[in-house]
């Protein structure tokens, strides 16, 4: 089969279509021929050279992928058949033609959707799920500051924190995102290019500061996130965009407040963790996907790019350019060569 690669760390420039053995399931695996994958801040960073991915897993690029059941490996349990369409959340290999997952971690894919949309799925939704429940464990009624508000995590966040009835503001860096996001149902948002955030988050709250904030920035926000963090609130922290170093007396702030920081990574997790987190995804939150739902929820499509194309996608994200997810179609017949 074929499938994105790279050699080296370095630029998108890097990225080529390597012809490389088919995948065989293993035990309680199965095999998915790939329709569609999409991009991740961790497949730039792998492609840097930054994130390796874990022990065992497929260095191909590709955390997400949607498409059809092309085998059954031994001890499956038979929830699914040959020709299942499904969406699959992954440790690495979405980014090819067929890839192998356990069974526990895929999901159906709802009969009105296309694999352009499902691929959307299942990193950005199930990371913002388990940042918001297993982690943060969000209660009706509390306010949740969403930074990166206009990125795939961030347009799942606004979404997920309004179906269990919260209030969900964000921050990002241009007014078209800030619309994206008040589209999405953010009840405010914040330009942190010419505005403070900490600031206009508690004009927002009137003095009392949000509940949770999910953080993928890092070190830069630490001290206007502990301004406009409630007493007892969650700070938790999923990327590090900004760095993590953290000048200043941030352990006395932190205490003042009684806040608590947690951290969060969901690739590096064991297999039970994720098929869990599968689990409660598709009983609590899958069934909104469908027509007819209230309130419904869409997956944010920005753009799609097909596989030969992908480090013009690669750039694309670099850049800060898109709102909501980056999709990558997988053609069913390739050309060899670079990936420009």
């Amino acid at each position: 089969m074929f499938a994105a690669y790279f050699d080296c760390p370095g630029g998108p420039e890097n990225l080529y279509m390597k012809e490389v053995m088919k995948p065989s399931p293993g035990q309680g695996e199965v095999l998915v021929k790939v329709s569609a994958s999409a991009l991740n801040r961790a497949d730039l960073l792998q492609r840097r050279g930054k994130y390796p991915p874990p022990e065992g897993a497929s260095d191909i690029l590709g955390l997400e992928a949607a498409g059809s059941v092309a085998g059954l490996g031994p001890g499956c349990r038979g929830r699914w058949k040959i020709g299942d369409a499904v969406m699959a959340l992954l440790s690495g290999g979405g980014q090819a033609q067929y890839v192998t997952v356990p069974e526990g971690h895929l999901m159906p894919i709802p009969k009105d959707m296309t694999f352009i949309q499902a691929a959307a799925i299942p990193e950005a939704w199930l990371t913002a799920f388990q940042l918001l429940h297993f982690v943060g464990k969000i209660q009706e009624g509390e306010t949740v500051l969403i930074h990166a508000g206009a990125s795939g995590v961030g347009m799942a966040a606004i979404q997920l924190v309004r179906l269990a009835k919260a209030i969900p503001i964000v921050t990002a860096g241009t007014e078209e995102k800030l619309k994206a996001t008040a589209k999405a149902g953010a009840a405010a948002g914040f330009n942190y290019k010419n505005e403070d955030f900490s600031e206009k988050v508690l004009e927002f709250t009137q003095g009392s500061g949000v509940d949770i904030i999910l953080d993928c920035v890092g070190g830069s926000y630490w001290e206007k996130n502990l301004n406009c963090l409630s007493t007892d609130g969650r700070w938790i922290i999923y990327g590090l965009l900004s760095g993590g170093e953290v000048h200043g007396d941030l352990l006395a702030r932190l205490l003042s407040k009684r806040a608590s920081i947690h951290t969060s990574l969901l690739r590096s997790r064991d297999k039970e963790y994720k098929e869990r987190l599968v689990r409660a995804f598709t009983e609590d939150a899958l069934p909104y996907f469908s027509g007819g739902a209230s309130p419904r929820l869409q997956p944010l499509v920005d753009s799609v790019y097909p596989l030969h194309k992908i480090a013009e996608a690669h750039r694309v994200m670099e850049e800060n350019k898109n709102t909501g997810k980056i999709v990558i179609e997988v053609p069913v017949c390739f050309k060899k060569g670079p990936l420009l």
